[in-house]
């Protein structure tokens, strides 16, 4: 599924469930995905801005923009590490 559509669909499972929305344009849409996505970059921002961390704890940055991504309902194959 394309990013647009798994963060989109992430959304809208949290609505009351409609076979429609009538009161919702293709602008209503765009600007709630645009919203999320711009929520998602400013926590990966503060995420590699976290000095806190050594370098040598890269791979915990890592795994929270991982976590990020899923939070918005977006999955990816990379995180199966066990």
């Amino acid at each position: 599924m394309e990013l647009f559509q798994e963060i989109l669909c992430h959304v809208l499972m949290a609505e009351k469930i409609q076979v429609s929305f009538p009161n919702l344009t293709n602008t209503d849409l765009t600007k709630i995905v645009e919203l999320e996505c711009y929520k998602a970059l400013n926590k990966i921002k503060m995420i590699l801005e976290d000095d806190s961390l050594e370098d040598s704890e890269c791979f915990h940055k890592i795994e929270e923009i991982v976590c990020t991504f899923e939070t918005l309902g977006c999955s990816s194959n990379r995180h199966d590490f066990g």
